[in-house]
């Protein structure tokens, strides 16, 4: 079972501790307080990672992969020729025009309103390209695919800002060309989506293409293209390509590069909460010295008589480093264990209900990586590592006689 007699040695001193509680409830402390921080991290990194990927799930339901702009913020009037251009990528998948607007929202009869960005899409490619009809709640009145020349649909959040519902009249305004004095169209609402991001949902609203180029006088043409390509996570490279094949006044920007502030505070976030959770770990260390420093006191005149028999110094050492070591494996792989399983359990039941209100989750979002599970173990495994050298050190100092003489 055993590959060398200083493991077999350490793991009998450990067995052997047991008889007394207090020896036992040190060890326990140990094995506790490493199995604790070891769960702890993989908790808190599943439901961060969790998080994380649910906002960019739901981004990337509303944002394309990639907006194509101009650079100085004139119209695309050749955006279908572009649009042709684009296709020889092998990492373009689709392309849509938009057109986007500043308008003021409110309820027909009513005086309050509140601000929104209009955006003039054509539903189908919409659909197609970012999944937009399944975010669209069941009591729509559209039909066959499309918003009508009068049709508009909110955001669920921006819907109830000016209590309206499926079937409502509303008021838009928006700025005239060709007066200070702005235009006003009615609408009536034929759909509410729910994209389950707060800014999306109390600020957008979608007409069709043809209905904002006429309230926007676009004359025919677009704000930009939306592209989706083949890999999202690839989207800074894909339009890195463009931007050198289109070159000015042509601008591509990804998605990451649009939301990068976000993904760097949550990256942030989760680096500061895996060293503080760390600390636990750290904590739990200091229990394993002091009882592998304990346990040094009490098999003194053992470790005099391995010296006499012949033990080396260096084989002294390495039965207490491997005592740490054992102590520290248990915790952490009791830890792991633990972590992986409530992890499991929050993810598949009701453990936790959330208000969707705020969270627009019922659940918390636990997504299990791999490489982070790893990373805990390394972590772990490298700090008992650590923590077992100095009392090993220490008892490798100790001189037979002495050793013998003292007890």
């Amino acid at each position: 079972m055993f590959n060398s007699a200083e493991l077999f040695i350490a793991y009998r001193y450990i067995k052997a501790r047991r008889k007394g509680f207090f020896a036992f409830l040190t060890t326990l402390i140990a094995i506790g307080g490493t199995m604790l921080g070891v769960a702890a991290l993989v908790i808190t990194l599943s439901v961060m990672t969790g998080f994380q990927q649910d906002i960019r799930t739901k981004i990337l339901g509303i944002q394309p992969h990639i907006y194509l702009t101009k650079v100085d913020g004139t119209l695309f009037d050749d955006y279908k020729e572009i649009a042709e251009e684009i296709k020889s990528f092998d990492f373009v998948q689709a392309s849509a025009p938009y057109i986007f607007g500043q308008s003021i929202i409110k309820k027909q009869g009513y005086t309050q309103g509140t601000g929104a960005l209009i955006k003039g899409i054509d539903l189908k490619s919409e659909d197609s390209l970012m999944g937009l009809g399944g975010k669209i709640k069941k009591d729509s009145i559209i039909l066959d695919n499309e918003i009508s020349e009068d049709g508009i649909i909110l955001g669920n959040e921006l819907a109830n800002s000016i209590h309206a519902q499926v079937g409502d009249n509303v008021i838009v305004m928006f700025p005239s060309q060709m007066s200070s004095v702005p235009k006003m169209k009615k609408l009536k609402i034929e759909a509410v989506f729910h994209s389950g991001m707060y800014e999306y949902d109390t600020t957008l609203a979608y007409v069709d293409l043809k209905t904002a180029d006429e309230m926007f006088s676009f004359d025919g043409g677009v704000s930009g293209l939306a592209v989706r390509t083949a890999s999202f996570d690839k989207a800074n490279i894909y339009a890195k390509s463009l931007q050198e094949k289109l070159g000015y006044p042509y601008r591509a920007r990804s998605w990451i590069e649009m939301n990068k502030n976000l993904f760097s505070a949550l990256k942030l976030e989760k680096l500061m909460m895996f060293i503080i959770l760390a600390l636990i770990i750290i904590v739990a260390s200091f229990n394993i010295i002091s009882n592998i420093l304990l346990l040094s006191v009490e098999k003194a005149k053992e470790i005099g008589i391995l010296s006499a028999m012949g033990f080396s110094k260096f084989s002294i050492s390495k039965i207490f480093f491997y005592e740490g070591f054992i102590v520290g494996s248990i915790g952490t792989v009791l830890g792991l264990s633990a972590g992986l399983l409530i992890s499991y359990g929050l993810k598949n039941f009701e453990i936790f209900k959330l208000p969707q209100g705020i969270y627009y989750v019922d659940r918390l979002p636990v997504v299990i990586i791999p490489s982070d599970i790893l990373l805990v173990a390394l972590c772990a495994f490298g700090i008992t590592i650590i923590s077992g050298l100095y009392p090993a050190y220490q008892t490798s100092k100790l001189e037979p006689l002495e050793a013998i003489r003292y007890n």
